[in-house]
Parts: structure tokens; C-alpha cells; sequence
């Protein structure tokens, strides 16, 4: 089973498919979903899940970003047929943000999204060494995402359509949101929101090596690849085996 573009996705397409993942990234990884998070995609695949993966290149503004995944997920989903099979949403970090936001804009058919790690913070909370950046970019100091982190609740409180829902939140984690995402969807799906804590970190989806050589000098973007590197954690397994649980069980899911 290899990697093949497909609309501006990278798809994994298993021999016998039983449902279909459509997977959105962190925002550093985003670009190259198939190399960030080979490792848990090519597990998902080997379970029989096709794997339509949709890079995008991380901007302020989300609400666009979330426009142009989904577009770009909807043609893939055209060209390869995959109406007839259960579709699942899987963030990791900014990824689930922009699954809420396009399961609230949109009308959607999903029979069940995953959030891991969701980060719903302020720009200067949720991006490393913002300050420090801020610092030498000024024009950084006074940006913020679109929608802002209240907006965004407030979307998701009027227009998320999705009922089945797992969320996944790691013991080692300070930028994660998954509390507060929990409590707003249990208030609006009471019993078929499902919250786990695993072992690991923020990086904990990605299971794979980080290598970065710093140069003559120690600049804001080596810190915050050191601050990548020591944060990946690299056996998932538990992970996965929660995941391949979750979705055998929501395969039949009518929304």
C-alpha cells in the first residue's frame, strides 16, 4: 500500500475498505501528513480504512483553511467513490479545530469525528515561543486567528451537527483543550461523547523521529524545533488500538 495524491490529498487505499478517515494535522506538520504521521495513518489503512489526508499550509485564518480542506477532501471523495462508506473525521492539535469548524459551516454526513490533542488557545498561548517571535516581528504582537478561540465556541455551539464523538487527551500535555471541548459537546450530544487520557504527549500522534541540527547560531525556529523533538513521543500503539476500537464500533453510525 503506498502514498498516491489524489486532488491535493494524500490517499492510502486499502484493498478492502470499510470506511473512510479523513485526516487533518497540527499546525507544524500539516504541510506533509503522510511523512508527520505515517506511522498512525498507515496503521489506520492496514485496518481497512481508506486514508484521504489533506495538507494545508497554517495562516491566521482558519475559517479559510477550514473552506479549502473540505473542498479539497469533497473532490477527492468524487473521484474515488467513497460515498458508500462510513466517513470519519481525525484532528490532531489546530486538525480538530478545522474539523469543528467544517462540520458547523457545512452540512455534513460524517458518521463520527476523533479529536486528539485539540487546541482551541490564543495565538500567543497556543504557538510556541510567540513572544520571542513577537519580538523581532512586531507586526506578530496584535495577530490573532480568525475565528478567534470565543468565536469558534460559539460557532461550534450553534451549527456542530456531529454526535458521535471521541476525544483524546494525553497526561503530558499543557496546550491541550480537550476538557472544554468535552463539556461543550456533552452538553449538546449527553451520550455519545466519549473522553479518554493516554499516556504521552501533545506530539504523541506523530510516533516518529524529529531530527533538526541547529546552526552557528541558536535562532527562535531551533528552539522551537527542540522543543518538537523532545516532545514526540514515539510508541503510539495505545493510541491506535483505542482509535481501530472507537471506529469498529461507530461503523454502522447514522447521523
Amino acid at each position: 500500500m503506498e502514498w498516491k495524491q489524489v486532488e491535493q490529498n494524500w490517499v492510502l487505499t486499502p484493498s478492502q475498505p470499510k470506511g473512510v478517515v479523513h485526516f487533518l494535522g497540527g499546525a507544524f506538520f500539516a504541510a506533509a501528513p503522510q511523512i508527520s504521521y505515517s506511522r498512525l495513518l498507515e496503521k489506520l489503512a492496514s485496518h481497512g480504512y481508506v486514508i484521504v489526508a489533506t495538507p494545508f499550509i497554517n495562516t491566521f485564518d482558519h475559517r479559510q483553511i477550514a473552506v479549502d480542506v473540505h473542498r479539497s477532501f469533497q473532490q477527492a471523495r468524487s473521484k474515488l467513490f467513497l460515498d458508500y462508506f462510513p466517513i470519519f473525521g481525525l484532528g490532531h492539535s489546530m486538525g480538530c479545530k478545522l474539523h469543528l469548524l467544517i462540520n458547523s459551516l457545512f452540512q455534513s454526513d460524517r458518521s463520527g469525528n476523533i479529536f486528539i490533542a485539540y487546541n482551541n488557545y490564543s495565538a500567543d498561548r497556543s504557538i510556541p515561543f510567540f513572544k520571542e517571535l513577537a519580538s523581532t516581528i512586531p507586526e506578530m504582537s496584535t495577530m490573532e486567528f480568525e475565528p478567534s478561540p470565543q468565536a469558534t465556541l460559539e460557532i461550534i455551539e450553534r451549527g456542530y451537527q456531529i454526535p458521535h464523538n471521541l476525544l483524546i487527551r494525553f497526561f503530558n500535555d499543557d496546550i491541550d483543550e480537550i476538557p472544554a471541548l468535552s463539556k461543550l459537546l456533552t452538553r449538546k450530544f449527553p451520550s455519545s461523547v466519549k473522553t479518554q487520557t493516554l499516556p504521552g504527549t501533545h506530539l504523541t500522534s506523530m510516533g516518529v523521529d524529529f531530527n533538526w541540527q541547529t546552526g552557528s547560531s541558536f535562532t527562535p525556529i531551533d528552539a522551537i524545533a527542540q522543543w518538537l523533538k523532545q516532545g514526540i513521543h514515539r510508541d503510539n500503539h495505545t493510541l491506535e488500538q483505542v482509535l481501530l476500537r472507537w471506529l469498529s464500533q461507530h461503523e454502522g453510525a447514522i447521523v
